[in-house]
């Protein structure tokens, strides 16, 4: 197994003034090509910090992907930190620069001076192509370590990575076969109820369970070498069982997107109306480019279960859908939800059994239990289920 290791740079990072999401996209895309991440480093806008790092680094990892400090400001220090870390300097790399001068032009815009700075790559390095932006990547050896320097936008970052480095490496090492991950997602579990429940299985070797807790979902994920996977694959109807109603989507595929594509598929459009989600919903599933006929944010208002399920049939009909979703306003803690069908409409009052919670989260808890309540209806289910600490109080079905 090679040792492969990042480092992310920039005071902004170090200081967590930006979420640093290209250290968590680089952990998972590696770990899903057999290179799992070993050690992730963070240092600021320093240039004796970068070049002590980086030289440190060098006598323990086979691989370095440096990420960030490659623009054409003051602070962007890492060309530089390299080119010192081996002794040497920079040079211009005048390809480069004509690729460059080509982006600007080719979009009516004149290359500022500064910019050339981003074509000046440590004398030893092999440049990078970077086909999406105007920093050039490159590689170096030092010592035992081959470095990658990658910048810092996300979408320049996940090309290179992909399309530049990774090639690279299955060139240079034997790579393992990618292990297996198994995934399942559910939804009104606690993560402590739902690890009692599994910790009397036996696991093959090497293979793990582990749990991700992100409110109001929990992920379960069964690892291991794809030597196992026969006995994984044995093993994850155990797991399946276990998480039973809770289960509201299966691989790494979102639950909005799968309601997305199965509203495609059955040809049925959707409107929504939402009072306490504030749009959550209409968010989720537009991301997902799912058929809205109509999507409304009405202020919270009082109103009873029957008024709730008889707005959102009449919604329906209006707008000629074949579903139409409706979240009511939170009084008392209740909160109304209301699927209207071709068959008739649905609607359930749910409360919340504390108010521990923000608002916020209550929010996308209620988002997440209405997309819920689409899919269970989507899958010929019952549309109430348990969901943990909301409980449902009441319920009424209006025939179409």
């Amino acid at each position: 197994m090679i040792n492969v290791e990042m480092l992310s740079t920039g005071d902004e990072v170090l200081h967590g003034q930006i979420i640093d999401t290209n250290a968590a996209w680089l952990a998972d895309y590696l770990f899903t090509q057999g290179m799992p991440l070993t050690r992730r480093n963070t240092v600021g806008d320093s240039l004796e910090a970068l070049v002590s790092v980086l030289r440190e680094r060098s006598q323990h990892a086979d691989i370095l992907i440096v990420n960030g400090g490659l623009g054409p400001t003051s602070d962007d220090l890492s060309a530089l930190a390299a080119a010192t870390a081996k002794g040497e300097g920079l040079v211009l790399h005048e390809e480069w620069l004509a690729e460059m001068e080509k982006f600007f032009s080719d979009r009516g815009r004149i290359m500022a001076p500064s910019n050339r700075k981003q074509a000046e790559i440590p004398a030893s390095a092999e440049l990078i192509d970077n086909p999406v932006g105007t920093a050039c990547g490159f590689a170096v050896q030092l010592n035992r370590c081959l470095m990658f320097f990658t910048p810092g936008v996300p979408s320049e970052f996940k090309v290179m990575v992909a399309d530049q480095i990774v090639p690279r490496l299955r060139e240079r090492f034997t790579l393992p076969e990618p292990p297996l991950c198994l995934r399942l997602t559910t939804f009104g579990r606690s993560e402590s109820d739902l690890a009692q429940s599994l910790d009397h299985l036996t696991l093959p070797p090497g293979v793990t369970m582990g749990y991700r807790s992100s409110m109001p979902i929990i992920e379960l994920k069964l690892t291991g070498p794809a030597s196992e996977r026969d006995a994984m694959l044995k093993l994850w109807p155990e797991v399946q069982k276990v998480a039973g109603e809770s289960l509201i989507f299966e691989g790494t595929e979102g639950l909005a997107a799968q309601i997305a594509h199965t509203l495609q598929d059955s040809k049925l459009s959707i409107t929504l109306s939402e009072q306490f989600t504030s749009g959550l919903i209409a968010l989720q599933l537009g991301r997902e480019s799912a058929p809205l006929l109509a999507s409304e944010v009405v202020p919270c208002q009082e109103e009873t279960l029957a008024q709730t399920a008889h707005w959102t049939a009449e919604r329906r009909v209006n707008h000629f859908a074949g579903l139409a979703l409706a979240v009511s306003g939170l009084e008392q803690h209740h909160v109304n939800f209301a699927l209207s069908t071709p068959e008739g409409t649905h609607a359930l009052q749910v409360k919340f059994s504390t108010s521990r919670h923000s608002v916020a989260v209550r929010q996308e808890v209620c988002a997440m239990m209405a997309l819920n309540i689409v899919r269970r209806w989507l899958n010929g289910k019952d549309i109430a289920s348990d969901h943990g600490w909301v409980n449902v109080v009441d319920s009424l079905f209006l025939p179409a």
